[in-house]
């Protein structure tokens, strides 16, 4: 069949546009292919930033399924990536209950109300911190009832917030500390603007200007400082900010009414060497200091002139080792004019100038000993030497060096010392020697309690060796070891407390000790003026046995005396029967009951009546003194008329006085009065004392003798006083003491039974006599 034309033109039109259209088929989709590797190549990089963003990305859907990559659970610490919401929790890993909750009403919020959140949750088991950001997602993107969550790890960014809080904390707490501690401080401290005007004061500031508030301070530009010589405290500060550093004053400020001297200080404070922000300054007082100052001064010039009258030689020398100064022992002792102590001369031309003239000592290398004395200013400890001079002086000179580099030198004059030095020597060698010549046993402890001195009886007693003793032990180290010397080795610690007493409180103590051996010794420590104490030890061996023998004769003696005095007191009441019937008979002859008698019968009676009246006295004293003795002596207490008792002891003295030509003398006070007691019994005492008195001084002193008796009162007592200027009696103080005398041969009362009757009394008898100064007995009777 043959085609036409017309349709192999449309034929060929139509295969060519089939062609073309081929064509562009194939460019078409080689253009597809070319935009859909373009495509994946972004999206493979978009996923790569996306994985390798600090946030990730989290799709949760309406159905609670999640689309995140595998970094969701390496964050939340789950073995795999979670595919689920519940999957975001795990039993160690994951959220925990609390937070898986929170985020899922988070997540229903944001799908209800289409409401962002913020949340951060800590996976259990690390110690990351996750935040979410949540909100609704774009329907392109999850489709409707989607949530979008972008995930951070915040671990660091919160590490880091809180060490900034805790910085900030604390530099909030050390302004505060600051500011409280420039509130609390007792000086005033200000600070001024770059205006050099007040913008802050403390509380000092505000009571030295006696303002009401720091606030009216400010307001007022109240300055503590008022100008001085035209400079205010504002042109002050502005000199401080002009030299870039602090500058001090010292002015006088009123500080609450009251003058005072202020040492003011102004700082420019630029924050690292920038432009100056304001001035901060304070003011300290300075008063006392200035004050102590002035006394210092003083005191230096009045040491000086106590230094100038020292008779020690004391000079000083400065850091630059010039002479400073030298008191006036110094200068004479080393021939030193005003010149070398105004001109500061050196201490080593000094040194110089006194080998010169004789003041140092001869040595062999002068260079090399004078470098040595040059260099005390540099020791840290004081140097002393001995220097022998030429002429025979002895110095002992004393380096000591001063903090602030100078050196203070002494000298003190030793010649006469060292020449009593000698001498000392020479006594302790003759003491030493004397000591050990000594019959007794003789020690020294020093005030610590240590053997300083002993002699060899002391050694030899105690047998202890001579190195023990050289080792000058304590006493108690000492006398330990010797307790079985003694016979009871526990009386040791007697000897220590004796010798304690001496050395610690300073009394003397005795004692006695009995050795094993039996000997006896009296041992007694005295304090001596050093300190020290001295231990006496004597042997009383013979002296003790002798005691022994003596005691048992006194043992036989007053067994003797009982037997005497029990015999007297039996006889006396045995004499006193007849005597009673002689004295009766004898009144009825002189009553004449007999009839009446011739002139010798009647002298005869007389005669019996006086012997009976003698012989009735005699054993009254005997009664008396025997009960004394026995202690049963009684008295009656009535009042007594101390006047008139005396006054009839006189009138019957005075008879026996005038038939021996003695001068009988009486000084009675009108003070006398009234007495407790037994008129009688003191009667006797006084007459018997009277009688004594005129008896025993007759014989020798007839024509001259004279008996005094003296009588006083006060508000205690009565003191009565018999004298005589008789030949003395020296036993009769014996006789007072051991009670040997019972009445005299004419019935007077002995001194012994006198005493235990003024005793009765309740009083004291003192009997005084001297060969041939006579004798004084004083008697104080009390009032009650």
């Amino acid at each position: 069949m043959t085609l036409s034309s017309g349709a192999l033109f449309a034929v060929g039109l139509f295969v060519a546009l089939w062609l073309l259209a081929g064509v562009w088929a194939v460019g078409r989709g080689i253009a597809m292919q070319r935009r859909s590797a373009f495509v994946a190549g972004q999206t493979e990089r978009l996923a790569s930033l996306v994985e390798a963003s600090p946030q990730l990305p989290v799709i949760v859907r309406a159905d609670w399924r999640i689309e995140a990559s595998e970094r969701l659970g390496r964050w939340l610490g789950l073995a795999q990536g979670p595919r689920n919401f519940d999957e975001l929790r795990g039993l160690d890993a994951g959220l925990d209950p609390a937070g898986h909750e929170q985020l899922r009403q988070a997540i229903l919020g944001a799908q209800r109300g289409a409401k962002p959140f913020v949340l951060s949750v800590r996976p259990q088991g690390s110690s990351r911190t996750i935040v979410f950001h949540g909100a609704a997602a774009p329907p392109a993107v999850g489709g409707p009832g989607s949530v979008l969550l972008w995930m951070s790890d915040a671990t660091d960014g919160q590490q880091s917030l809180a060490q900034a809080r805790h910085e900030r904390d604390e530099a909030m707490a050390a302004f505060e500390a600051l500011s409280g501690l420039i509130e609390a401080a007792p000086f005033p401290m200000w600070f001024r603007e770059s205006d050099m005007r007040l913008a802050l004061v403390n509380n000092a500031y505000v009571r030295a200007v006696e303002a009401k508030s720091a606030g009216t301070v400010i307001e007022g530009g109240i300055e503590l400082c008022e100008p001085i010589a035209g400079v205010s405290a504002s042109d002050a500060a502005e000199a401080a900010r002009a030299a870039g550093s602090a500058q001090q004053r010292t002015v006088p400020v009123t500080i609450e009414g009251e003058r005072r001297i202020m040492r003011v200080v102004d700082v420019p404070l630029a924050p690292e060497g920038g432009r100056v922000i304001g001035i901060a300054g304070y003011a300290i007082d300075i008063q006392e200091l200035e004050s102590e100052r002035g006394a210092h001064r003083r005191f230096v010039n009045t040491q000086r002139e106590l230094l100038d009258r020292l008779s020690a030689a004391v000079a000083q020398f400065g850091p630059d080792q010039g002479l400073v100064f030298a008191n006036q022992p110094f200068r004479r002792l080393f021939d030193l004019s005003a010149e070398d102590v105004s001109e500061a001369r050196p201490f080593a031309r000094l040194l110089d100038l006194w080998r010169e003239g004789g003041r140092t000592p001869e040595v062999r290398d002068y260079p090399e000993w004078r470098q040595a004395h040059v260099d005390w200013f540099a020791r840290a400890e004081a140097s002393e030497e001995e220097w022998l001079l030429r002429d025979g002086t002895h110095l002992h000179v004393v380096a000591q060096p001063t903090p602030d580099g100078g050196l203070l030198l002494i000298a003190e004059d030793r010649t006469e010392q060292v020449q009593l030095a000698g001498a000392r020597d020479t006594l302790l060698r003759v003491r030493t020697a004397t000591f050990d010549n000594l019959f007794e046993a003789v020690a020294v402890f020093a005030p610590d309690g240590r053997l300083h001195l002993w002699n060899q009886r002391f050694r030899r007693l105690w047998n202890v060796e001579e190195h023990t003793l050289a080792a000058h032990p304590r006493v108690d180290v000492l006398m330990g070891g010797l307790a079985d010397r003694l016979a009871k080795p526990n009386q040791i610690s007697i000897v220590q407390e004796v010798i304690r007493a001496a050395t610690l409180e300073r009394t003397q103590r005795v004692g006695e000790v009995r050795f094993a051996d039996g000997r006896h010794f009296d041992f007694a420590s005295i304090p001596l003026p050093d300190g020290n104490a001295l231990l006496i030890m004597l042997d009383i061996t013979a002296s003790r046995k002798m005691e022994g023998a003596l005691r048992e004769r006194n043992e036989a003696l007053e067994a003797a005396d009982k037997v005497k005095t029990a015999f007297l007191s039996r006889m006396s009441y045995e004499l006193r029967t007849p005597l009673t019937s002689i004295g009766g008979f004898g009144e009825m002859l002189q009553a004449g009951y007999a009839g009446e008698l011739p002139a010798p019968a009647k002298a005869y009676v007389d005669a019996i009546m006086d012997s009976v009246g003698v012989l009735g006295r005699q054993i009254d004293n005997v009664l008396d003194l025997a009960q004394g003795e026995a202690g049963t002596l009684a008295v009656e207490r009535a009042p007594v008329d101390v006047r008139a008792l005396l006054d009839k002891a006189l009138a019957e003295a005075r008879i026996l006085a005038d038939a021996e030509k003695m001068e009988l003398a009486s000084q009675l006070s009108a003070t006398l009065g009234v007495i407790e007691g037994d008129a009688s019994r003191l009667g006797r005492v006084i007459g018997g004392l009277l009688d004594n008195a005129i008896r025993f001084t007759a014989p020798v002193k007839r024509g001259s003798g004279r008996v005094l008796l003296h009588a006083d009162g006060d508000d205690r007592g009565v003191e009565i006083v018999v004298s005589d200027n008789g030949p003395g009696m020296p036993e009769a103080v014996a006789a007072v003491t051991k009670g040997t005398q019972a009445g005299t041969q004419t019935g007077g009362i002995g001194l012994a039974l006198a005493r235990q009757l003024v005793a009765a009394h309740g009083g004291t008898m003192e009997v005084m006599s001297e060969k041939g100064q006579g004798t004084l007995v004083r008697v104080s009777l009390p009032r009650a």
